[in-house]
């Protein structure tokens, strides 16, 4: 009876650790969340808005926009999103065009996989960060296509890099895109695209919408 009794003392203490560090982490998640809502209505940060008559479909009209000159985190941040709206229609010349963005640092074969799982069956998730597009209308932008791309005091950790954020309709807080600077050149190129974690689903999606 005593070495059972120990077992049981043992699996409650480990019950209630899992518990505490369940608590523990919600609270973390929840003012992490707090935070960011609470930095976007303070006005802490700043956007440039890009509009778009129609999506480039290819690398060559991708290039031919004016925000390809790429010579601020803001333009290339935008044109990532231009080039993730492809992946529906030909996801190989998504991948094409984000390469594009890259420059120097192409897409690995993990980094396209990771696209693949999050926007299968989810374009939704892209097209949230359109002007227009809402969960009542199953995230459909209008047009002329228009991407608000923003900045905070914390946008620029250190010299070359920079972290833009995009507000998803569909998501209390914004989410990120990273950027890094070529000085010899003084563009902006793609490094990590942060933004592509699932939203509140589309209405039509939605059994108890």
């Amino acid at each position: 009876m005593g070495l059972f009794d120990g077992l049981l003392r043992q699996g409650a203490r480990a019950a209630t650790q899992q518990a505490m560090n369940t608590a523990v982490n919600n609270a973390v998640n929840t003012a992490m969340n707090n935070a960011g809502a609470a930095q976007q209505a303070t006005g802490n940060y700043k956007a440039q808005a890009f509009t778009f008559a129609s999506l480039p479909t290819d690398v060559a009209t991708l290039t031919a926009l004016p925000e390809a000159s790429l010579d601020s985190p803001f333009k290339t941040a935008a044109l990532t999103l231009v080039a993730l709206m492809q992946y529906e229609n030909n996801p190989e010349m998504c991948f094409q065009m984000l390469d594009a963005l890259r420059g120097p640092d192409p897409m690995t074969p993990v980094a396209k996989s990771f696209i693949k799982e999050r926007l299968s069956g989810k374009m939704y998730v892209v097209r949230s960060y359109f002007a227009g597009a809402t969960q009542q209308n199953n995230y459909t932008p209008v047009q002329p296509y228009t991407v608000s791309i923003m900045e905070n005091p914390y946008s620029y950790p250190e010299e070359n890099w920079a972290t833009m954020f995009v507000q998803s309709t569909g998501a209390d807080s914004p989410r990120q895109i990273k950027l890094r600077k070529k000085p010899s050149t003084g563009q902006w190129f793609l490094n990590d695209i942060q933004c592509l974690s699932d939203i509140r689903m589309p209405a039509a999606a939605d059994p108890w919408a």
